[in-house]
């Protein structure tokens, strides 16, 4: 009798056992499903072109004497739950296309639209850093969540929108002071940070006080959208800081961090490469899909 009360209360443990394993499995899996990050796509999407431009302005060291006609661009990361996130708006003001004269040019709200998104269906976009190139479009967004590190709006603007470093347009300081008022803009504190599921953001490159650069999870692997962080190919292939840095050092250990967050070095985006529209040639006319 007492054996068979052993058996049963150890065939009883061991049936526990298993629905105890069985529950603790099926919650690993339930907790895999409920935080794997959403499978975006990634798009790098051209809305002009900045002709003979001086390749010395991009790269540090480079001869004096190359041009290369680089690319406009902001980036568009779209995700399945409807979630359209931007990452820089680019620029549209009439002054600044009279003054740089960009080619092929339409504005960036136009571009996006191309790509099959229209400006008031952008849910967020994250502004890399406060150049004109870069920021100016903002207002062409107008539901948009602006995501922006809290040390770069605080150092170039106040409240009011006065400037108070020649970094950023006066306009522009208005007009995303303006955005904060409505309490759009949302002010990231640092580095490393998943500001939304599956997308990070990471300081470092100081192309600007506090530049910051985007990763994307697209299911397969994570993009890096690295803006004005990394001008060009060349300046990781060749392992060469930006020539417009505030600090070199801290913008060639950027390059290298890249390459660790990026599934692979290919899908490191710089920010004016036309060789993007090369690599990553579909679905054509200005846009392509990094994957």
């Amino acid at each position: 009798m007492i054996i068979k009360t052993l058996m049963a209360r150890r065939g009883f443990a061991s049936l526990g056992a298993l629905v105890l394993a069985g529950m603790l499995a099926f919650g690993a899996l339930s907790a895999t499903h409920r935080f794997a990050p959403p499978a975006y796509e990634v798009y790098a999407i051209r809305y002009g072109t900045l002709p003979a431009f001086r390749v010395s302005g991009l790269i540090a060291g480079a001869d004096t004497s190359r041009r290369l006609d680089i690319a406009m661009m902001v980036w568009l990361i779209k995700g399945p739950d409807g979630r359209n996130v931007l990452v820089d708006a680019g620029f549209h003001r009439d002054s600044l296309v009279k003054r740089w004269r960009p080619t092929d040019f339409m504005p960036p709200s136009e571009a996006v639209a191309r790509a099959g998104v229209k400006p008031e269906d952008i849910t967020d976009v994250i502004i890399s850093h406060v150049h004109w190139d870069h920021l100016d479009g903002i207002d062409l967004f107008p539901k948009a969540r602006v995501w922006i590190q809290r040390e770069e709006f605080e150092h170039h603007l106040d409240s009011a929108g006065t400037v108070k470093n020649r970094a950023i347009d006066a306009t522009d300081a208005r007009i995303l002071a303006a955005i904060a008022r409505e309490g759009r803009v949302m002010l990231v504190d640092g580095d490393g940070r998943e500001i939304i599921p599956g997308i990070h953001v990471y300081t470092g490159g100081k192309h600007t006080f506090a530049s910051q650069f985007a990763t994307a999870s697209i299911g397969s692997g994570t993009v890096v959208l690295a803006s004005d962080n990394m001008y060009l190919y060349e300046n990781l292939a060749r392992h060469v800081p930006i020539a417009q840095t505030l600090d070199s050092a801290s913008n060639l250990r950027t390059q290298t961090r890249m390459t660790t967050l990026a599934s692979e070095q290919r899908l490191i985006v710089p920010g004016h490469d036309p060789d993007v529209f090369v690599r990553f040639p579909t679905p054509e006319n200005g846009i392509a899909r990094i994957r």
